[in-house]
């Protein structure tokens, strides 16, 4: 009798213990990216760098003329911070130039921002003759210095007898070849062919579907275009300072140039209504800034 004998297999070798992966490795894979010291302190300076020119403007506002000539400078605030915000609100007629400011920022940004939304589709979604030309036309426009439409623009202002006038400054500012250009860089990401098609189908009209479609997607773009044409049209200086003055009807920038003029300007009053000009701004951000995050945010995901 033969006995056979059937080999046993062997189990495979597993090997040393794998080990635990810690450090970026874990993160990439999935784990939480903890910022270490380094990161700490070198956000910490571009936090104090970025904060000093507010910082020091809010000194030297709380100071007098003649401190600020010394040397070296002060920095700490003085006893005459509320004194010269005072003055600074009476003398430039701040007041009147807020509610001058506003109107012109709020209906420049608002309609920037209804114009692009629409040009922007048009130029991402819809197919017509000439669209790539038209679109390096307005991305051309862009490369043009503001300083040269200035002549001519003012000629027109004049003709039209709107000089020291508001419209004089809105009008020239209601539309924005940089805000066509984000509109449509952000549509054509963000919004689907497939959902226009549906609301073809559905029997929508192009202004049906801006209404219901475009502008719900662009949400988030629009914010943040919004609050990028306010800020920057509330800060606008040389061409309200060319066509108002600071006795009719004067933004917040011509206001404030007209601070402090004399033999010896004052320093101390200027940077009053500079502070005065800029606290607006800072109270927006602090209002909406996490909103206009989350619009980015939600922008980004959508795209």
């Amino acid at each position: 009798m033969t006995t056979t004998l059937t080999p046993t297999p062997t189990p495979p070798s597993e090997g040393p213990p794998r080990k635990k992966v810690r450090g970026p490795r874990a993160a990439r894979a999935g784990g939480t990216l903890h910022a270490g010291p380094v990161a700490y302190v070198i956000l910490a300076l571009f936090t104090l760098v970025s904060l000093f020119p507010l910082v020091w403007t809010a000194i030297a506002a709380s100071r007098d003329n003649q401190r600020l000539a010394q040397t070296p400078p002060p920095f700490w605030f003085g006893s005459n911070l509320f004194d010269n915000l005072e003055l600074a609100w009476t003398d430039a007629n701040l007041g009147e130039a807020f509610l001058n400011t506003t109107l012109v920022a709020g209906i420049s940004a608002a309609t920037i921002v209804f114009l692009s939304t629409i040009a922007g589709f048009a130029f991402a979604k819809l197919r017509f003759k000439g669209r790539n030309a038209l679109m390096l036309i307005v991305i051309g426009t862009m490369m043009v210095p503001p300083q040269l439409s200035v002549i001519p623009l003012y000629m027109m202002v004049a003709k039209l007898d709107w000089t020291d006038q508001l419209q004089a400054v809105i009008l020239p500012s209601i539309v924005s070849a940089f805000g066509v250009f984000f509109m449509r860089q952000y549509l054509i990401q963000a919004l689907p062919d497939e959902i226009i098609e549906a609301a073809r189908v559905d029997g929508a009209s192009s202004w049906r579907v801006v209404w219901h479609v475009v502008f719900p997607t662009a949400r988030p773009a629009m914010a943040v275009l919004g609050m990028l044409m306010f800020v920057q049209t509330w800060n606008d200086f040389l061409w309200p300072f060319l066509v108002l003055t600071q006795t009719g009807n004067p933004t917040v920038q011509v206001a404030v140039a007209g601070l402090g003029r004399g033999y010896t300007p004052d320093q101390s009053l200027i940077m009053a209504g500079a502070l005065l000009g800029t606290l607006p701004l800072l109270l927006v951000f602090a209002i909406f800034g996490k909103q206009i995050v989350g619009g980015i945010m939600q922008g980004a995901v959508k795209g």
